[in-house]
């Protein structure tokens, strides 16, 4: 569902359909010919937790896959609450719409989750790959409770859930890594393979955990960790509002 990397041939064929086996910190298959998985609950409740989604609250769900974290989402957000799961696959967002078709608070997109038109939200949660952040998916962020957790990482490669927090005013914004991850690459966005080699690189060093804030003007200095077309990662906290 949402898509983690996999490789075909590493594939277990389970006994019987038991659901138990789905709680097992593992991949599992939803596609196998094209290494689309679910899984990996211990992950998923890591992010989730950063991410924190509240009762009411609007999420986007990006890379939704089957359903199975947007059915969680769900909960999360109550009755009161909305996710719009986005699903750029045509056979995983048909199932996806028929797995949540009970859930009146979830809507299912059947298109690229990253587009000029999303909808104001209090959580973006991706789960898909990308060299850069899209800034659809900032623009979509509400400024003072906004936050996005999405994987940052090289084409192919391994990378991290990076969480990013709107403030209300300003363009250097909080952010840190939550954890490793590598994900199937996310569709809809330009990857950039000279971009994806400077976070390989970045990543190597093994201090990731330094990053403090995403800078989204100005030239880089010298605590930048990582930087991109337009944006930059910095090792240095957001200055405070004055």
């Amino acid at each position: 569902m949402d898509a983690e990397a996999g490789a075909a041939n590493a594939y277990v064929r389970t006994p019987d359909d038991d659901p138990a086996f789905l709680y097992q910190d593992t991949l599992v298959a939803l596609d196998p010919a094209r290494g689309i998985n679910i899984g990996e609950p211990g992950l998923h409740a890591r992010c989730l937790d950063q991410l924190a989604p509240r009762e009411g609250d609007v999420v986007l769900h990006v890379g939704a896959g089957a359903g199975y974290y947007t059915a969680l989402l769900a909960h999360l957000v109550g009755l009161s609450g909305r996710v719009h799961a986005y699903e750029i696959d045509p056979a995983l967002a048909a199932r996806a719409a028929r797995n949540l078709a009970r859930l009146p608070q979830v809507t299912v997109h059947a298109r690229s989750g990253i587009a000029d038109d999303l909808p104001a939200a209090n959580r973006v949660y991706v789960n898909a790959g990308t060299t850069q952040p899209s800034r659809a998916w900032l623009r979509a962020l509400k400024p003072g409770t906004g936050r996005l957790l999405f994987p940052l990482q090289p084409v192919g490669g391994f990378g991290g859930m990076l969480l990013v927090e709107r403030p209300m005013t300003g363009e250097a914004w909080p952010a840190r890594f939550v954890t490793r991850a590598a994900f199937i690459p996310c569709e809809g966005t330009q990857q950039d393979a000279a971009q994806g080699q400077r976070l390989a690189t970045a990543f190597g060093r093994g201090d990731a955990d330094a990053v403090r804030s995403l800078r989204l003007v100005g030239d880089p200095d010298a605590s930048c960790w990582c930087a991109g077309d337009g944006w930059w990662l910095s090792t240095a906290d957001p200055p405070q509002a004055g």
